[in-house]
């Protein structure tokens, strides 16, 4: 029964103090995200995937009147690697230039959480060479990218975020600042 109490009384607290809770991200809100991402899709990197991001808000308001919004934005990436076995040696480079997209959903005081899709250019080279032969080629085309992230205010312009995503990489890391 003390249980049942308490965990009532913890819901109520914490329903209460979140529709009390001014948005972190709302129409007009600036974010730049500086990352460094983990877990990347490409393999033997030796600059791991660095990125940086912009999020501005253009609606608010969208869920009850008081949380949920909208962001769009872009998106810089670059990653690289580079192999030596012996007088072979292989280089690979990624740039990703993009725009993106997000809805923002506050969940408790201080966390922006938020899921998006992100439309990028994506720049690719390769080159080789050995005693034998040397090669080189570059692709380019349009891909997209799925993510799903949060950002935690320690102060009122800077904090921390974590994305996961299906793309550039598979979990990106680093520090944000409102403007």
């Amino acid at each position: 029964m003390f249980k049942k109490v308490f965990l009532a009384a913890l819901a109520l607290i914490g329903s209460v103090s979140l529709a009390n809770a001014q948005e972190v991200f709302h129409k007009g809100t600036t974010a730049i995200n500086a990352g460094i991402g983990l877990g990347s899709y490409y393999s033997g990197i030796t600059i791991p995937p660095l990125s940086v991001s912009l999020d501005y808000g253009v609606a608010d308001n969208l869920i009850n009147g008081n949380n949920g919004s909208i962001s769009v934005g872009g998106f810089a990436g670059y990653t690289a690697s580079s192999h030596t076995y012996g007088t072979y040696k292989s280089t690979f480079s990624y740039i990703a230039l993009g725009g993106r997209g997000a809805f923002h959903y506050q969940f408790a005081p201080k966390l922006d959480t938020y899921a998006g899709l992100m439309v990028s250019y994506d720049i690719a080279s390769a080159s080789s060479n050995s005693d034998y032969a040397g090669a080189s080629v570059a692709t380019s085309g349009i891909n997209w990218t799925l993510f799903l992230g949060g950002r935690y205010f320690f102060t009122e312009k800077i904090g921390g975020f974590a994305e996961l995503g299906y793309g550039f990489y598979n979990l990106n890391l680093g520090v944000t600042f409102k403007l």
